[in-house]
């Protein structure tokens, strides 16, 4: 278990939150969409019944909308308002639209529900929101699918042009809670420049082989609390990004996560400082565990991962990543990009079972200082056919490096305490590998603490 001190650390957060946002949030007032003309049959567009009990709830300070079941409500873009709760209710269905016409203009506000400086918004119901992502697949694909491009403008990046599912922006006292999300064509639920949120018991379903379709992206927004939670997804599942804004007081506890690529991932958008991160008692199966990204400038200090258990393996190599459990990594984007720190890390009470080792690699003026590995324990074998013996830097830096497979590889690296950590090698399944427990690449290694750290081979 984490030390009193992180329990009392994230605690206060964590209660502050709850308390903050959860009074007042299911108001007496329910506005029904049936009764502003929804029929919910899947195939008529809904949108203008849903919006026009959204204006009446808001214009009457604030409740419930209704999305009854049974039903399947096919909508445009619905423009949530403050002190509004969506609630679709268990059974219900909001279905996005998969015509560029039932989204606005901008790229940036292509999402199926989108909430824009709203105050008390939220989701809610037990219910369903579908973004009918399959209808976006191209081609599909084990390996990876290729999607839809709606780059007609310019104004967004290739493949990238699909709409999100569900968007808080420039938002304060966010619920989402007791709502599954499922099949979004690109990201899931993304909050920008929010206040005060809080994500509880929220199921995410993404297709496994579609990329940028991530689980939750938290850009430029502070103070929020994740739990309970359960995301299968094929692209980053939990994701803080730093765009025109830092990121600080976030807590992620009590979760399961599956992906095809990293479960915890800071960055790559890493342009602010990130501060007070905790993630705890969370349960991985991915393609890459503990991910940083840091690639625009940024630092990032005051993080603690305790209580995880986790698998990685390798998938193709067009996903980024190589089976990391582990992966802490500042770099430049271009040759002319700023180099960001990574400081004052733990790693607390953490176990996995991985097909590569721990990557850490600072760079020359962003070094990565004062980490710490307390009661962890690694166990390295192999059961997929990938290829090893290669280190992926991903996006900009070197790319995909050749290279030795190392139980911890070390890189530009000031400050690193090792407290009780095993080793364990699956020899039998590791025929060809060159392994050696701890790897260093030429450049500044110091102030290094090794304390009952031992290397065993298993069976």
């Amino acid at each position: 278990m984490a030390s009193p001190p992180l329990q009392l650390a994230a605690t206060p957060l964590l209660l502050l939150l709850l308390v903050v946002v959860v009074p007042g949030a299911r108001s007496s007032r329910v506005f029904s969409v049936v009764d502003y003309g929804a029929v919910g049959d899947g195939s008529h567009y809904d949108t203008a019944a849903i919006q026009a009990a959204v204006d009446a709830c808001e214009a009457a300070g604030g409740g419930r909308v209704l999305l009854p079941a049974p039903g399947n409500y096919l909508t445009a873009t619905v423009h949530l308002r403050s002190r509004v709760v969506l609630e679709v209710a268990p059974g219900a269905r909001l279905l996005g639209g998969t015509r560029q016409a039932d989204y606005p203009p901008e790229s940036r506000r292509w999402y199926v529900v989108l909430a824009e400086n709203t105050t008390g918004a939220g989701v809610t119901g037990g219910g369903e929101i579908n973004g009918q992502g399959e209808a976006f697949v191209v081609t599909p694909s084990e390996v990876k699918n290729i999607m839809v491009s709606w780059n007609a403008t310019g104004d967004c990046l290739g493949d990238e042009c699909r709409p999100r599912l569900v968007g808080f922006i420039d938002s304060k006292d966010v619920k989402i809670h007791d709502i599954t999300l499922n099949q979004p064509a690109y990201w899931c639920l993304h909050l920008v420049r929010c206040d005060n949120t809080v994500i509880r018991n929220v199921s995410i379903f993404g297709d496994f082989n579609s990329p940028n379709n991530d689980g939750i992206d938290i850009e430029d927004s502070n103070n929020t609390v994740i739990t309970d939670c359960h995301i299968d997804t094929g692209d980053d599942a939990i994701c803080p990004k730093s765009s025109t804004g830092p990121v600080y007081n976030l807590t992620a506890t009590n979760c399961w996560i599956r992906t095809k690529s990293c479960a915890i991932k800071f960055g790559s958008a890493s342009y602010f400082n990130f501060n007070k991160l905790l993630f705890d008692n969370i349960t991985i199966d991915s393609h890459r565990g503990l991910g940083m990204q840091i690639r625009d400038g940024g630092n990032v200090s005051d993080v603690v991962f305790s209580n995880i258990k986790m698998s990685t393996r390798y998938y193709h190599p067009l996903w980024w990543g190589r089976a990391e459990p582990i992966y802490i990594t500042t770099c430049p984007r271009h040759p002319d990009s700023k180099e960001g720190t990574i400081s004052d890390i733990r790693f607390i009470n953490i176990s996995s079972v991985s097909e590569n080792g721990v990557f850490l690699a600072g760079s020359k003026h962003g070094l990565l200082q004062n980490l710490k590995f307390k009661n962890v324990d690694l166990t390295y074998k192999r059961w997929t056919n990938y290829t090893g013996g290669l280190y992926d830097y991903r996006p900009g830096c070197e790319k995909m490096v050749k290279h030795k497979t190392g139980g911890m590889m070390l890189e530009h690296i000031s400050g690193l305490e090792i407290d009780n950590v095993r080793m364990r090698w699956a020899r039998g399944s590791l025929k060809g590998w060159d392994v050696n427990p701890i790897l260093f690449r030429p450049s500044t290694i110091d102030k290094l603490s090794f304390h009952d750290w031992r290397s065993v081979d298993v069976q």
